[in-house]
């Protein structure tokens, strides 16, 4: 039976759920942060130790100025509120991504909430915000220079000291990556499923990693 340590997630559907129920994409974005807390909640009793979650790509300042502002006001308004909570479950927010072009208010709240949380152990809970794959693995050969080894060179990644994800799990229907963990990737079981994110279920969750543990991962053997 394969042993599950990471699972990342492609939160794709949010808009076009809430334009789905006619309130308009910014309901859509307050339901899948619903689900991201519904979502963390199941992989502590599953005995996750580290998930993954894209909220927000390098990619997307392509978007409305008004939505992502109020994605913005979102994560911030959910960890002030949010963060004791966060303390008393005994989980470790780490943030992955270039947060310097966030506006200072969301960096300083992101930060301290790394702070207030770095000793949890419970489980570990990386939010990539502002975060491009591909922007990523260019900073890291800028850092490892003429010492360029896959060892060394995942030490200097966002997720370094971390394994890298078992799972993927993209909803929304579309199958690609979108420049998400494209290193970190390369041996993780990929699933793409139709269901938008905030229709996204605990009972999606074991149905994939119960696949997942039936599956054969050879990594380049037989």
């Amino acid at each position: 039976m394969n042993q599950l340590n990471h699972v990342a997630f492609i939160m794709d559907g949010n808009g076009r759920w809430g334009i789905k129920k006619k309130k308009g994409r910014n309901f859509g974005h307050l339901k899948g942060v619903e689900t991201v807390k519904k979502i963390v909640k199941s992989s502590i009793k599953l005995k996750i130790k580290i998930t993954t979650f894209y909220v927000f790509s390098s990619e997307n300042w392509k978007r409305p100025k008004k939505e992502i502002s109020f994605l913005f006001k979102l994560i911030k308004n959910y960890f002030s509120k949010e963060i004791n909570n966060l303390i008393k479950q005994n989980i470790k927010i780490n943030i992955i991504g270039d947060i310097k072009r966030l506006p200072k208010d969301l960096r300083l709240i992101l930060k301290k909430t790394e702070l207030l949380t770095k000793k949890n152990k419970q489980i570990i809970v990386n939010l990539a915000i502002n975060y491009g794959s591909k922007n990523e693995i260019i900073e890291t050969i800028k850092k490892v220079k003429k010492r360029t080894n896959i060892k060394n060179f995942e030490k200097n990644l966002y997720t370094k000291k971390m394994p890298s994800p078992d799972i993927l799990i993209r909803t929304g229907g579309h199958q690609r990556l979108s420049n998400f963990m494209l290193w970190q990737l390369a041996y993780a079981e990929l699933f793409f499923i139709k269901k938008l994110w905030p229709d996204f279920t605990s009972s999606d969750l074991i149905k994939i990693i119960n696949k997942y543990k039936k599956s054969k991962r050879n990594f380049g053997g037989i």
